[in-house]
């Protein structure tokens, strides 16, 4: 079988490596119908985080179910199926608390940029859709996998409330799905921190009603003036660098709620300088299956669009373009057909 293989850094290729097989009763085998390319894999592609030398890479994916390990009960061979990037039981104590990317037995999901991938935990991970999708929900279903999870916990992080004023630190799809999920969630004053026009564009068309270009203190002082004074009931940070938790922090008001989703690389907590502002902090790697049923039925009746962010198709054996694209901000998100 031939997928993304990492070699080291912005080297990834597609070649031959070994096919997936059952390796434990609860896994199940998949081919893909889509796979992605994720803004935290740029983080290992610009090597700033590790990955080890010829791992097979990817954790989004959608498809139908080919094979299951004797143990799995729930999912059949022959359903399309969405997981999440973590695989998880689903019924240990982190699980029950709706927290399945932090499961006893988590296993993040690698290898989906191929057409073949094992999913761990079978019965825990996937989700069935109520049939086969059409060509055209493709994406919406696999935007599922993660990164509209992961916007709409930051959402749920950030307690997005009816009538409530939004802001939005980062602009690559989990931020632009940030967006769409405050909308969803009734949120009243939405504004995108954006430079980009594409992107600040399809913010508008997902929810937001405000763009707010600048960054540092002319971005707070343009939050201000916006929320007269008061700051953002809610803020949701989307990127993970010290800049970003930094603004986040910065436009959410006394007591306001912060919740972050991007990655962390060097962030640093002033609690000294946090210790007054009573702001709730909530965030880590998005619990997306306790999402996924809820989000199916949306995608499903044609509510929401979230894989309007893929702005890039690409056959699967070009995905070493799609990050080459992606790591040049030339595309928002790449969606590949195996």
């Amino acid at each position: 079988m031939r997928g993304a293989v990492f070699y080291g850094t912005r080297d990834v290729r597609f070649e031959d490596h070994e096919a997936p097989g059952i390796i434990k009763p609860t896994d199940a085998i998949l081919r893909l119908s889509a796979t992605c390319i994720c803004g935290s894999d740029l983080w290992f592609y610009r090597g700033v985080s590790p990955m080890p030398w010829g791992t097979a890479v990817g954790h989004e994916y959608c498809g139908i179910v080919e094979e299951v390990g004797s143990a799995v009960t729930s999912i059949k061979a022959g359903q399309f199926v969405v997981g999440s990037f973590f695989a998880s039981d689903n019924t240990c104590p982190s699980c029950r608390a709706g927290y399945q990317s932090s499961c006893r037995q988590a296993e993040l999901v690698l290898g989906a940029q191929a057409p073949r991938v094992r999913v761990p935990l079978a019965d825990g991970t996937l989700v069935p859709t109520p049939g086969a999708p059409s060509g055209e929900q493709l994406p919406d279903l696999l935007a599922l996998s993660d990164v509209m999870g992961t916007g709409w916990f930051g959402a749920v992080a950030a307690n997005v409330e009816p009538g409530g004023t939004v802001v939005v630190v980062g602009d690559g799809a989990v931020g632009l799905l940030a967006v769409l999920s405050a909308k969803e969630m009734g949120a009243e004053k939405i504004v995108a921190m954006s430079g980009h026009e594409a992107r600040s564009k399809l913010a508008r068309e997902f929810g937001a009603t405000e763009i707010v270009t600048e960054r540092g203190e002319r971005g707070v002082a343009r939050i201000n003036e916006l929320t007269g004074g008061i700051g953002a009931d809610s803020a949701i940070e989307c990127v993970g660098t010290k800049e970003s938790m930094a603004q986040a922090i910065e436009v959410t008001r006394v007591g306001g709620y912060l919740g972050f989703v991007g990655v962390p690389h060097g962030v640093p907590l002033d609690l000294q300088a946090l210790f007054h502002t009573h702001i709730h902090i909530h965030g880590g790697p998005a619990p997306v299956r306790r999402f996924l049923p809820d989000l199916i039925d949306r995608v499903w009746s044609g509510k929401i669009h979230p894989g309007r962010v893929f702005d890039l198709k690409l056959p699967l054996e070009r995905v070493a373009e799609g990050y080459r694209a992606m790591d040049e901000r030339r595309a928002i998100k790449v969606f590949l057909q195996p």
